[in-house]
């Protein structure tokens, strides 16, 4: 499986963007895929996962702020932004997950200016 990610890019606090992660390759129905970030001198974390019957999950952190959603026929998660602050700025990762096994996008950075 591999995942290519669009969409990053520098924008001001309060501000909104839109990630988007195609996954290609051998493709199960029963799925997993979702949205990581790491900023400088951080572990990497969650930010909001979906699973293949739209059950999500979110960060608190961005909860109310951030919606993930999926395109299943496009093999495609998003993830919408909005009320961004400085504290998003990271290297935001796509996850996708099935039988156990996990696949990683490159990475797109996100800046949030204050």
């Amino acid at each position: 499986v591999q995942l290519q990610a669009f969409g990053g890019g520098l924008v001001q606090a309060g501000g909104s963007l839109r990630l988007s992660c195609a996954a290609s390759g051998v493709i199960r129905s029963v799925n997993v895929m979702g949205w990581y970030r790491q900023a400088p001198g951080n572990q990497r974390e969650l930010v909001a996962t979906i699973l293949f019957n739209g059950f999500t999950t979110y960060a608190g952190s961005v909860k109310g702020r951030f919606t993930i959603s999926r395109d299943n026929a496009k093999n495609t998660v998003y993830l919408q932004m909005n009320s961004l602050k400085a504290a998003d700025t990271a290297v935001y990762y796509c996850k996708y997950g099935q039988l156990g096994n996990d696949y990683w996008g490159q990475g797109t950075q996100v800046t949030v200016s204050s």
